[in-house]
């Protein structure tokens, strides 16, 4: 079973981070929500208050199949702030596992890391000239090499089965799809 860390930060956004730990989970896979505050409680950027599996400190992410980010702001910019989750993505990357990211977390998060160094990427719109060293491809979801990005809260559900897709099979992305009505929703 694919195992996913997923990173929340005060400020995240909801459906950023919420729509692809259901489809993942609908899925089978392993998804562990990871609180980078110092209380399990984190808030969204809508005043959502997400109980998170663990605190950072709790984790050992060498386990990791993929580690996710969601975006929103200022949780972006908290998650970046964040050592832990810096040295965290870096050693992910250096291993050549999957990150994930998406809306601003590509731009604030894993471009000044130097993980979009020469990938084509995306991110929310007025975000891409933080991508100087990516080629931004302005698409909902992109994926290069063990890298996904997506543009921000109507992409979490492409997103997100383009996430099952990679961590499981495309059949069972497909058969979670169709269960959720999405693909009836895109006809």
């Amino acid at each position: 079973m694919a195992k996913v860390y997923v990173f929340l930060a005060d400020g995240f956004e909801d459906v950023e981070a919420l729509i692809p730990v259901d489809v993942l989970r609908r899925g089978g896979v392993d998804v562990i929500t990871v609180s980078t505050t110092e209380f399990p409680l984190v808030e969204s950027a809508h005043g959502v208050n997400v109980e998170a599996d663990i605190q950072f400190e709790q984790g050992d992410y060498s386990d990791a199949d993929l580690l996710m980010l969601p975006g929103g702001m200022p949780g972006a910019s908290n998650l970046f702030a964040h050592e832990g989750v810096r040295q965290a993505l870096k050693a992910h990357f250096e291993a050549g596992k999957k990150i994930s990211a998406i809306c601003a977390a590509p731009a604030v998060v894993l471009a000044p890391l130097g993980i979009l160094d020469g990938r084509k990427a995306t991110c929310y719109p007025g975000f891409e000239s933080e991508l100087k060293n990516a080629q931004y491809t302005g698409d909902l979801v992109t994926v290069d090499g063990n890298i996904i990005t997506a543009e921000g809260p109507a992409a979490a559900f492409p997103y997100a089965y383009e996430l099952l897709t990679q961590l499981v099979n495309k059949g069972t992305s497909d058969q979670i799809a169709e269960g959720m009505r999405f693909k009836h929703l895109m006809a």
